[in-house]
């Protein structure tokens, strides 16, 4: 197989790929050191029997990415991924650019009756009739040069795929699915997906304190986190686990002293200018003013669940999944199912393809107007 460490020779392959209906590609990186992705390698196939090559951007440091980019951007061109996430923030981030048109092979298979957040591994099985060789899974994509069988590994990533996706698109094209497809990777081609704003970090740690200076301090030691980590390209963990962020926002230590005898700070987090960081975001918490203070979504936090009204969701939710041949997961979550259960209408199992799959029959259910029926195995809606 051929590594492309040009931009010359990228350009060449990217111009042939702009010919084809569509192009499969992949990407190895590690994340295990570093806040952003490291890009260790790029997998792409053509169509058919078209050629495979790996695009090495450690061997090629002087390769331009920006032949790809632009392969990115034709839109006569069908982007092929499977489980696309961490791929298009990687382009993300580095590139500015997200692939267009996109298509995911995860997401069709979850609409296709292939089951929850199916495996790479399992569609070739069922779909191209191969077995892959995972022993070089968890490899150091970032050590060179790569062994034979790293190559092997990355290549078959692309090559299986061009015959998942053309059985997938078909099958899209036969159910007049593929709306459904395009509305959930229209959230993977927006930036606010992968933009985060260390104002809003404080957000995604779970605590069940809901006292305003608590929060504020919270709040403020999660935007220096989180700020640090980009800034030097670091893991959260390396400057504080979330239990040491909160164990901090209790003990509120004002001198690095007090700071000393925190029970789960890491040592990394004791270096001079994450200590510096944290007893600044501690001041800062603790000055804040009351308006300022984030708050805890109140009316969220009153809502009573019906819990008999959210099993009947449930089972609803499991016949209309069954009946339609889509992952259960991919309609409705089960913290959407008790939303709607207490009330709340601004879920997004209620909107878009969902509301047309499940959301207006649950509607219908939460308002008395149809009953469920069991016969058998089967699960019947009934209209009241």
């Amino acid at each position: 197989m051929r590594t492309i460490t040009t931009t010359e020779d990228l350009a060449a392959y990217c111009a042939l790929a702009k010919s084809q209906p569509f192009v499969t590609l992949d990407t190895e990186f590690l994340r295990e050191r570093t806040y952003w992705s490291k890009l260790c390698l790029i997998q792409m196939a053509l169509p058919g029997a078209g050629e495979a090559v790996l695009i090495d951007p450690i061997e090629g440091s002087e390769m331009s990415l920006e032949p790809l980019y632009d392969l990115f951007r034709h839109e006569a061109t069908v982007k092929v991924f499977h489980a696309a996430r961490q791929d298009l923030e990687i382009f993300f981030v580095e590139g500015g650019v997200f692939p267009k048109p996109l298509f995911d092979t995860q997401v069709a298979a979850m609409v296709c009756g292939f089951g929850e957040q199916v495996g790479y591994e399992t569609l070739v099985k069922r779909i191209a009739k191969a077995n892959l060789d995972k022993t070089s899974r968890f490899t150091d994509w970032s050590r060179r040069p790569l062994s034979e069988a790293q190559k092997d590994y990355a290549i078959a990533d692309v090559t299986h795929l061009r015959v998942i996706y053309e059985f997938l698109a078909a099958q899209l094209k036969k159910n007049g699915r593929a709306d459904w497809v395009a509305e959930e990777l229209s959230l993977l081609t927006d930036p606010a997906t992968y933009t985060i704003h260390p104002d809003e970090a404080w957000q995604r740690i779970k605590t069940r304190t809901t006292s305003g200076r608590f929060l504020a301090v919270v709040k403020a030691l999660a935007r220096f986190r989180e700020s640090y980590a980009q800034a030097q390209n670091v893991p959260r963990s390396r400057v504080m686990k979330d239990d040491a962020l909160l164990e901090l926002a209790s003990t509120r230590p004002t001198s690095a002293e007090e700071l000393g005898r925190s029970r789960l700070l890491l040592r990394e987090g004791r270096k001079p200018e994450i200590a510096d960081g944290i007893l600044a975001a501690v001041k800062e918490g603790l000055e804040m003013r009351p308006e300022d203070m984030p708050k805890i979504d109140a009316s969220r936090e009153q809502m009573q669940v019906n819990p008999a009204l959210a099993d009947l969701l449930r089972v609803l939710l499991k016949a209309k999944s069954e009946s339609l041949g889509v992952a259960p997961r991919l309609i409705a979550s089960s913290a959407e199912l008790d939303q709607i259960a207490a009330g709340d209408r601004d879920v997004p199992a209620l909107s878009g393809w969902r509301r047309e799959a499940f959301g207006d029959d649950a509607m219908r259910l939460c308002k008395g107007e149809i009953a469920l029926s069991a016969k058998g195995n089967e699960v019947r809606v009934v209209h009241l």
